[in-house]
């Protein structure tokens, strides 16, 4: 663009009738960029599907549509500003002609803009004198229409007998005609059957009957006294105007609202008090899809309660809970519960759920999920609570496969944040934050959980899990000290044993094979005293079937089970191999056992040793014993040297042995007999 725009006195808005057949339409006016150009079908946007060209000239340009629009669309192309300053002039800086006529222009472009948004409006003729344009106040002209009094100015004018016309039409293009009756029944409030909402008449029959006649009822702002508890069946739909809607119970004796049936929603409103806020439960239908989303409830016994009831094929399952208030329960704020022979409420979605008692005594837990399978998954929930809580986070021991993310959990007087009961199964817990005095993850599952930056001192605890490459670190392993006398049973709890026998001799054994399958342990003997720990197998044979001696400190076995038996992998004790030989010649010893028992029955027999600098000889030891009772000789010679100590040795007659060691530069002999 070599110059200015210069915005001419053109309407910035045209409009064509399509022939299906056209692509390239014009627009006469300027526009500053390619977004500058709204595009609409019949009064619809558009995004896509077109390129704007010539931006940025005074004459206008074109539009080029990629497929040509529908025949008989009406395409609207307008100007169309952001209201806004484009440009900036520096104190004392240049003063640009071509930035002041561009910001000139842009103010142009707005202005006729503003007036093409003023043009189609209501408005005195500029040939009378304006007459009052401040509408009634609010009180007054509510359920009225405007009207002119004979003035000709605005006032509000009664309703009464002119709600006859049948027609409704909302405003908005592709709009259709609908009665007056069918409109009103999109909405229907409980007030439409006699609830009042001032907080002193008992609303409880209005709102019940309003949910028999209909799916989908409204809830208007108001306080509506309850007396008995409100049933919602399947695929219905109970919403409130938020937290101004409000169900009070008289008292603490009956649940304020239970689901007994399929696909419900209940949505923006508040419960005051009541036994059960929202329970869940299979009574006539199976329960599940239901949603619950942006509902408080205040001092009730339990705040939402899922239970898995009498009957399997009514289950409580796949039901969502999101932004849902628990505030000063007495007992539980959230529970999952099974009262009868039904199934566990399973596969349950608690999303931004928070049990607060704000200063009120209760005796649960603000989360206590007390039967429950299948991934209850309770994600950025929190439990608030009182001292007098038995835990922030509860998981029973019928929960299994129960899902923590990012969980908030506070209290104080040694509150645990998550407590974990025996028999719960394969808990998973994941960013935990932990504010209670108590313990982190209180467990007394066995070690039945999962958890990733959760708990103390260890953030992370992995079950059982198969990695196929892992890099590490530092790498620490369960252990497990034990001073003690007569006999002790090891479990799979710990992978490392330092075992004392100070005070007598220990027998350790250990878990069945069976029940060990792929688990490796060690045991090692830690103290100086002559008692000896002996390692066998619980109903088994022992490693590799036998029982291991530790007689010394520091002496120790590591074994792994295959699920049938203990293999030994590593052990200072391991019994050295030996090798029997009868034959004549020459014997080439190869190093690869400990102890050569050899026979010159036949005749004379040398047994040669491999040079003293070879790598399999540097530092080992090995005994050659003659066994036969033949006077034949077995010498030990060296295979390109002088021998051990520097000789060949003969061994003349039965039982006679010799035992050397190689320093990488000669055989020494360190026993002879």
């Amino acid at each position: 663009m070599t110059e200015h725009i210069k915005i001419p006195a053109v309407e910035p808005l045209v409009r064509y009738v399509t022939n299906g057949i056209q692509t390239d339409f014009q627009y006469p006016f300027p526009i500053f960029a390619s977004e500058d150009l709204m595009v609409y079908f019949d009064g619809a946007p558009q995004y896509n599907g077109f390129d704007v060209l010539n931006a940025g000239e005074t004459s206008g340009g074109m539009i080029a549509f990629d497929t040509p629009p529908a025949n008989g669309t009406i395409l609207t192309l307008e100007r169309r500003l952001p209201l806004e300053r484009v440009t900036d002039f520096i104190e004392g800086g240049d003063f640009s002609a071509q930035a002041i006529n561009n910001e000139l222009d842009y103010l142009t472009g707005s202005l006729q803009q503003i007036n093409r948004d003023l043009s189609p409006m209501l408005r005195y003729s500029d040939h009378e004198l304006p007459g009052n344009v401040t509408l009634p106040p609010r009180n007054n002209r509510a359920n009225k229409a405007l009207g002119f009094d004979g003035n000709g100015d605005p006032v509000a004018v009664s309703l009464d007998g002119a709600m006859a016309a049948p027609d409704f039409i909302a405003g908005g293009i592709g709009a259709v005609t609908r009665t007056s009756h069918d409109k009103f029944s999109d909405a229907v409030s409980i007030k439409d059957f006699g609830a009042k909402g001032d907080g002193l008449t008992d609303d409880t029959l209005a709102i019940q009957n309003a949910l028999s006649a209909y799916d989908s009822v409204f809830i208007p702002a108001g306080r509506y006294l309850i007396s008995n508890v409100i049933t919602v069946k399947a695929r219905q739909t109970l919403k409130g105007a938020g937290q101004t809607s409000v169900f009070e119970c008289q008292d603490n004796n009956f649940n304020a609202i239970e689901i007994v049936e399929d696909h419900a929603t209940l949505a923006n409103f508040r419960i005051e008090k009541g036994n059960i806020g929202i329970k869940l439960f299979g009574r006539d239908r199976p329960v599940v899809q239901t949603s619950v989303t942006d509902v408080t409830i205040i001092q009730p016994h339990i705040g939402v309660q899922l239970d898995g009831f009498n009957d399997t094929n009514k289950p409580c399952y796949w039901n969502n809970f999101d932004r849902v208030l628990v505030e000063q329960p007495t007992t539980h704020g959230f529970h999952l519960t099974k009262t009868g022979a039904g199934d566990t409420p399973n596969a349950n979605k608690f999303h931004a759920c928070r049990a607060y008692s704000l200063g009120a005594t209760m005796s649960g837990a603000g989360f206590y999920i007390e039967h429950g399978q299948f991934n209850n998954s309770f994600i950025d929930c929190e439990a608030n609570v009182h001292g007098t809580a038995q835990g922030c986070f509860i998981v029973g021991e019928n929960a299994n496969k129960t899902l923590f993310i990012n969980p908030y959990a506070e209290s104080y007087n040694q509150v645990p944040n998550i407590k974990l009961e025996n028999g719960s199964v394969e808990t998973a817990i994941y960013n935990l934050l932990s504010v209670s005095d108590g313990a982190a993850i209180y467990d007394l599952s066995g070690g039945e959980y999962t958890a990733y930056n959760s708990g103390f001192p260890f953030k992370n605890r992995f079950q059982k899990t198969t990695v196929t490459d892992l890099n590490t670190t530092l790498q620490r392993f369960d252990t497990q000290y034990i001073d003690a006398s007569g006999e002790v049973t090891l479990d799979t709890s710990h992978s490392v044993h330092l075992l004392s026998s100070f005070g007598g001799a220990l027998t350790v054994k250990l878990p069945k094979a069976s029940t060990a399958v792929g688990a490796e342990m060690t045991v090692k003997k830690i103290d100086s005293s002559q008692n000896v720990i002996t390692v066998a197998e619980d109903q088994g044979l022992g490693p590799d079937s036998r029982n291991y001696y530790l007689g010394s400190e520091n002496d120790y076995v590591t074994m792994i089970s295959n699920g049938a038996e203990w293999f030994v992998t590593a052990s200072n004790r391991t019994a050295g191999n030996t090798r029997y030989y009868d034959g004549t010649g020459i014997y080439d010893i190869d190093m690869s056992v400990n102890t050569y028992l050899v026979s010159s029955f036949g005749g004379t027999l040398e047994t040669r040793l491999p040079p003293a600098n070879a790598p399999e000889a540097i530092g080992r030891t090995v005994t050659i014993k003659k066994i036969d009772v033949s006077s034949n000789l077995v010498n030990i010679s060296e295979l390109g040297g002088s021998g051990p100590d520097g000789f060949t040795q003969p061994l003349n007659a039965q039982y006679k042995a010799l035992t050397v060691v190689s320093d990488g530069a000669r055989w020494y002999i360190t026993s002879k007999f």
